[in-house]
């Protein structure tokens, strides 16, 4: 029998947390156990609840995984008892109708002979950013799946009725389970890209919770604080991956910028502007110290990578005492290096801010030309935003206002839009009030 802590004896791990550090654990025991990851998913998620309801008055179990663990598989061996029930009554069926029809193979896989239980959450992961899904679907699944958000929580985060995020995840786990792809890590020759595809999910998460696309709030700190809690886990999983490292690093050296990344009405407050007395010390610490490890590897076989690039240039910005004391040339030269390995427009854009900071705003005026002549930042609210930057620091105050209303005019944000009308404002003519 299980035995219980106390409600209280397991203050240092409130049980929300611990079921969300759980999650891929439990699930990649499950499903390496029966297979039938979306069914899988499913009795998880109802094992979860019912931790949810019963840990905070009964307390927590001594072995919570392995409690999660046995909830879960005894509500998949129902599902699949009823789904093998349901199977016989339509063959039996069938059988009337057209003698001699076959029995369909059972669906149940006995727990029997299979490894011992390990962390899975890797390959819970691999699966979850198969290359078949969309990356919306991921990053989804990933949450659900990996992060332990409920889908209500997902919905909200990224503004979708709850219906439309339970039928997104739901096709996801149909693709996974139409594919056929085996619940193990990928051969050696398909890791590379789907790790590649997992911190790119990381990725986007971190960044839709540092700079939200659309709502009423600049920041959403329960999916970046998600974000680096499961790159944390990667990292953890793959210690001599640099991009891995590189990727918590950048995440570290940007959240570390949050408390002052918005004034106490909530509007945005620029970089160069931000009271750097606010700036979380011990995550700069951790993350410099993330990307210099990681670089020295990268270096020695010669393969530095964008996430590292992208880290190290955060870097440059959280050592600097002031804004005036930043090292431009520094960062500029790193954009340098990083337009090679990644072409993005993004790193295009951040770049030429960069040779404006170090040139002069002339110089890089032609650079957003060209980079809006591509047409890959059509209908982005960064390309005029930027564009309307440069125009002030060259003392155009016109041309500057009209590109901060155009790019106020793309965005969804509504503190973004405070923002960029507040600078139009600035640049002359009394533009927009400032929300």
């Amino acid at each position: 029998m299980v035995g219980f802590r106390t409600a209280s004896a397991d203050a240092a791990h409130p049980p929300e947390d611990l079921l969300r550090r759980l999650t891929p654990q439990v699930l990649g025991a499950v499903v390496r156990r029966y297979g039938h990851f979306d069914a899988a998913e499913d009795a998880v998620q109802e094992a979860l609840l019912a931790a949810a309801v019963q840990w905070p008055s009964k307390g927590v179990p001594d072995d919570p995984r392995a409690w999660l663990i046995t909830a879960a598989s005894r509500r998949l061996t129902d599902l699949l008892r009823s789904e093998q029930a349901r199977r016989r009554r339509e063959e039996t069926a069938a059988r009337r109708l057209v003698p001699g029809a076959g029995t369909a193979p059972g669906a149940d896989r006995s727990a029997a002979g299979a490894a011992a239980d390990g962390d899975d959450t890797l390959t819970v992961l691999f699966l979850c950013c198969h290359p078949a899904l969309t990356p919306a679907s991921q990053i989804a699944l990933s949450l659900r799946a990996v992060g332990g958000l409920a889908t209500a929580e997902i919905a909200r985060a990224f503004l979708v009725p709850e219906a439309a995020m339970t039928r997104r995840i739901s096709r996801a786990k149909r693709r996974i389970a139409d594919s056929g792809v085996p619940f193990a890590v990928p051969p050696p020759d398909e890791r590379p890209a789907r790790l590649r595809a997992v911190l790119h999910v990381l990725y986007l998460v971190f960044n839709e919770g540092y700079a939200a696309t659309s709502g009423p709030s600049l920041q959403r700190t329960d999916l970046a604080a998600e974000a680096i809690r499961l790159a944390r886990i990667v990292h953890r999983l793959l210690p001599g991956d640099s991009e891995a490292a590189g990727l918590l690093a950048l995440m570290l050296l940007t959240d570390a910028r949050r408390p002052a990344r918005t004034a106490p009405d909530g509007t945005l407050v620029p970089m160069d502007e931000q009271d750097r007395g606010l700036w979380d010390t011990g995550l700069v610490a951790e993350g410099v110290e993330l990307v210099t490890a990681a670089l020295n590897r990268s270096r020695s076989r010669g393969e530095v990578g964008p996430y590292q690039l992208q880290a190290a240039i955060s870097a440059v910005h959280d050592e600097a005492p002031s804004a005036e004391e930043t090292d431009w040339p520094q960062i500029l030269a790193l954009y340098e290096v990083l337009m090679g390995v990644s072409d993005n427009p993004v790193v295009a854009l951040n770049r030429a801010v960069a040779l404006a900071m170090v040139r002069g705003p002339d110089t890089a005026l032609p650079v957003l030309d060209g980079i809006e002549a591509e047409g890959r930042l059509g209908g982005d609210h960064r390309l005029p935003a930027v564009r309307a930057h440069l125009l002030a620091m060259a003392g155009d105050t016109a041309g500057a206002r009209e590109h901060y209303l155009a790019a106020a005019r793309l965005t969804s944000s509504l503190q973004q839009q405070r923002y960029l009308h507040t600078r139009a404002a600035r640049a002359g003519g009394a533009g927009p009030p400032a929300r």
